[in-house]
């Protein structure tokens, strides 16, 4: 038993059921940190690549990986009896993950879907009130996308090394010393094959993510922080806009000659962002243009403005928002469309880094149509590296020390997080043996049941958020997410299991939990090879979780260990 070091064999059913909320609620907290302080790294564009392509799969998986792990250390006899605890969290995280949050995700972000079969993610509204059970069940769904559909396959080549430990394992019996020991060098080209596919998945998510393929995710992650109000827009973009390059010159320039700075109001020359940044401020903007638009009519006034400059925390004076405001509003109406709130949106940005690093030695030269190099080139080499307590809101702070704090509080999220894992994995293994022992139940049904509510949590509460956009691109986001998880857990957990059979001798005894993994991760495959999904099939994916538990107990009660 490791720390902390409390036997749950010596406790009553009131202290072993406080032992395992205990031990599941410091699990779901760290898991939780592990999915913050991922997301916050996201939001540094010169780590969104590393992050989104090696960080985020490999730490989603730890938690499980830890579980699985302790499950299998220990003497021998021991092991191979917890080892079932293990299993179960595989195989409950892998099909809790394809079919619950999944469920629950169709039902977040459903839609519409019209006479000629189309889905309504273009009308308003989206999903039409007081609909009948009928016209709920099949006449609305989500959108399923080649990314989905690839998500699938990918999915099903990574059950590859089951069958790999499997097909022996059923022509082996006897004692579980010698099935350990005909399965052991299957067991070593499982763990080959297993970190072969890791391996080539971690790298095709590093080639998305340096594709910028990946940026649905970093899209939907950078709109939740901002809603939720963790940091500014100018805190969020400023190293996107100055990774893009500097602005392109709008308007007519002043007659005036000489250098203005980007705060001089007497400056009439508007900036505009050059396409790659416009794109990227678009697809984070255009949800909260048409929802400041009170009025519908595609452009926002300045009182609309001023509404949401203050909404996302921008630390900027009315006088200042109202200058911007009328030199964007090219035709004085008094409404600006959403190009040009863009343009009023970067050019506050590009104020924002100007104040932070000194508008007397950062000014714009008016009719050079771009910034100094020193705004998009510098950096901050002078900038004192203080270790300052993080404060509770940092929406107030300039641009560049939001993003230093943020990537401050990631690592230590991260840190923290793994660590809580891997100290509370192994008591949580024992406490969810000695339920099952108590119980007079197989350990696996206790860990396939119990498990993921503590490692996978974040994964559930991530697709849900991302769901109810009911947009195309967000619930693409939630159901991928979990299509990666369930292959990280053929992968990079599944060689810990390979592992601990060839290094540590322990059979493979689980020909039942192996046959409802696949079996689910092939069903739901075939399912997404489609372009849409009812609410209807929705509902059906739901029962497999529980009907996925029901195959498992049949199978063994038919002789399949």
């Amino acid at each position: 038993m490791g720390f902390p070091a409390i036997d749950p064999s010596e406790v009553g059913l009131t202290g072993l059921l406080w032992l395992f909320l205990t031990y599941g609620y410091v699990l779901f907290y760290s898991s939780n940190l592990i999915a913050e302080g991922s997301d916050l790294l996201l939001l540094i564009p010169s780590m969104a690549g590393l992050v989104g392509g090696l960080v985020l799969p490999i730490l989603g998986a730890v938690p499980d990986g830890a579980i699985i792990l302790f499950s299998g250390l220990g003497d021998i006899e021991q092991a191979q009896e917890t080892l079932s605890v293990g299993v179960g969290a595989l195989a409950g995280s892998i099909i809790m993950l394809l079919t619950v949050p999944w469920a629950f995700s169709v039902m977040s972000g459903r839609v519409d879907i019209t006479a000629e079969g189309t889905l309504n993610y273009l009308g308003k509204p989206k999903l039409s009130p007081n609909q009948d059970m009928r016209q709920t069940l099949f006449m609305t769904g989500v959108a399923l996308n080649k990314e989905v559909q690839h998500g699938g396959i990918i999915m099903v080549l990574t059950t590859i090394p089951y069958f790999l430990i499997q097909v022996p394992a059923l022509f082996l019996h006897g004692p579980a010393e010698e099935v350990a020991e005909g399965e052991k060098y299957w067991a070593l080209g499982g763990l080959v094959i297993c970190l072969i596919g890791f391996v080539s998945y971690l790298v095709l998510q590093l080639r998305i993510s340096k594709k910028g393929t990946d940026k649905l995710k970093r899209v939907a992650i950078m709109k939740k922080l901002l809603t939720d109000g963790k940091v500014s827009l100018s805190g969020a973009l400023v190293d996107t806009v100055k990774m893009h390059g500097g602005p392109q010159l709008g308007g007519s320039p002043s007659t005036s000659g000489g250098y203005q700075s980007l705060t001089d109001s007497s400056n009439g020359t508007k900036w505009y962002p050059p396409p790659e940044t416009k794109e990227y401020l678009k697809e984070i903007l255009n949800e909260s243009f048409m929802k400041y638009d009170k009025d519908k009519n595609s452009l926002l006034d300045k009182s609309e403005c001023h509404v949401f400059l203050s909404d996302f925390h921008e630390d900027i004076s009315d006088r200042e928002v109202d200058t911007i405001f009328s030199r964007y509003d090219v035709d004085n109406s008094g409404a600006i469309n959403e190009e040009e709130f863009l343009g009023m949106v970067y050019h506050i940005i590009l104020m924002q880094i100007e104040k932070e690093q000194g508008s007397e030695s950062q000014i714009i030269p008016e009719t050079g149509g771009a910034i100094l190099n020193n705004m998009f080139e510098g950096g901050q080499e002078g900038q004192e590296e203080e270790e300052e307590e993080v404060p509770e809101d940092i929406t107030s702070l300039p641009p560049h020390e939001q993003q230093r704090i943020i990537k401050k509080r990631a690592f230590i999220m991260l840190a923290i997080g793994t660590t809580l894992v891997l100290i509370f994995s192994d008591p949580m293994v024992d406490v969810m043996q000695e339920i099952a022992s108590r119980a007079g139940l197989n350990s696996f049904y206790v860990a396939f049941v119990l498990a993921p509510l503590a490692s996978n949590a974040s994964e559930v509460i991530a697709s849900q958020y991302y769901a109810a956009k009911k947009t195309r691109k967000t619930i693409t986001v939630s159901l991928t997410a979990l299509e990666g998880a369930a292959s990280m857990n053929n992968t990079f957990c599944l060689s810990i299991f390979m592992g601990l059979v060839y290094f540590r001798g322990l059979a493979w005894q689980y020909t039942a939990e192996t046959i409802a993994i696949v079996l689910v991760e092939v069903l739901m495959s075939v399912l997404v090879q489609r372009s849409k999904m009812s609410t209807f099939q929705g509902l059906l994916v739901l029962f497999i979780f529980p009907l996925s538990l029901v195959l498992v107990a049949t199978l063994e009660a038919f002789g399949l260990d």
